[in-house]
C-alpha cells in the first residue's frame, strides 16, 4: 500500500479506523506489563488516537509514529494544544511535554531513536498492513527495539475472502511465524466482535474476533 493510501483517507476523513474513546484492550492489560510510570513507549501507526493521551497520563514518554500529517495536526488541535515542531532526520517531529508524534515513514525509524523505549502498543498498525508488508513491520520492529522490550499487539482474524482490508485479518499462525524469532507470544484476551459492526455484517462475515497478544523478548 502506498502512502498516497493513507494520506488520501486522512484528507476525506475516511478514518473508521479510529476509535473515540481509549481502548479497552489497552486500559485491561497495560498495568500487567509492570512498567515503571515513566517508561518511554512506541505506538506505531497511531493516527490521532486517544490511546496516546492515555498512555502519557500515565506518565509515560510517548513515542507515536504516524504518516499522516493531518492525523498528527488534529491530535493536537483537539486537545488544543499547541505543538513544538522540529524536524528530525526523516521525520517532522510533533511533541508537548513528554508526547511526541514523529510524523514520516515508519520504516525510516531507526535504533537510536526507540533506544530508551521499554514497550511498544500496537492496536491498529500490523492489521493496516498487507502480507508482504507486514512481514517487513515485524522484522523492522524487532531489529530496532531494545533487547528488553515488551509489548501488546492487537488483532483481528476473519474470512479474507468474504472482505478485503484494511483493516486486514491477520491469523494467530501469521503472528507466531512474524514474532517468534525474537519475541515470546502469550495471548491474554480473544473477544467477538462481529455484532455492533456494519462493515462486517454487510460482507456476511459469520465471525470476527480481536485477539490481544503480550509480546516479550526472548
Amino acid at each position: 500500500m502506498h502512502a498516497t493510501f493513507w494520506q488520501e483517507r486522512w484528507a476525506r476523513s475516511q478514518i473508521g479506523f479510529h476509535q473515540e474513546k481509549v481502548n479497552g484492550y489497552l486500559r485491561r492489560h497495560w498495568p500487567t506489563l509492570g512498567l515503571p510510570n515513566d517508561a518511554a513507549v512506541l505506538v506505531p501507526l497511531c493516527g490521532k488516537s486517544l490511546d496516546l493521551a492515555w498512555l502519557a497520563e500515565q506518565g509515560h514518554a510517548v513515542i507515536g509514529v504516524e504518516l499522516a500529517e493531518r492525523a498528527v495536526q488534529d491530535f493536537f488541535a483537539e486537545r488544543d494544544v499547541q505543538p513544538h515542531v522540529s524536524q528530525h532526520g526523516a521525520f517532522k517531529v510533533y511533541q508537548a511535554g513528554a508526547l511526541r508524534i514523529f510524523c514520516g515513514d515508519f520504516f525510516a525509524l531507526n535504533h537510536a531513536d526507540v533506544a530508551d523505549c521499554q514497550a511498544f502498543y500496537d492496536r491498529a498498525a500490523l492489521i493496516a498492513l498487507p502480507a508482504e508488508m507486514r512481514e517487513r513491520y515485524a522484522a523492522h520492529l524487532q531489529a530496532i527495539l531494545p533487547e528488553t522490550c515488551q509489548g501488546l499487539l492487537v488483532t483481528l482474524v476473519y474470512d479474507q475472502q468474504r472482505m478485503d482490508g484494511p483493516p486486514f485479518s491477520v491469523e494467530d499462525a501469521e503472528v507466531e511465524q512474524r514474532f517468534t524469532p525474537g519475541w515470546i507470544l502469550r495471548e491474554v484476551e480473544r473477544k467477538d466482535v462481529l455484532s455492533g459492526n456494519p462493515r462486517f455484517i454487510e460482507n456476511q462475515l459469520e465471525a470476527v474476533e480481536e485477539v490481544v497478544f503480550h509480546l516479550a523478548r526472548r
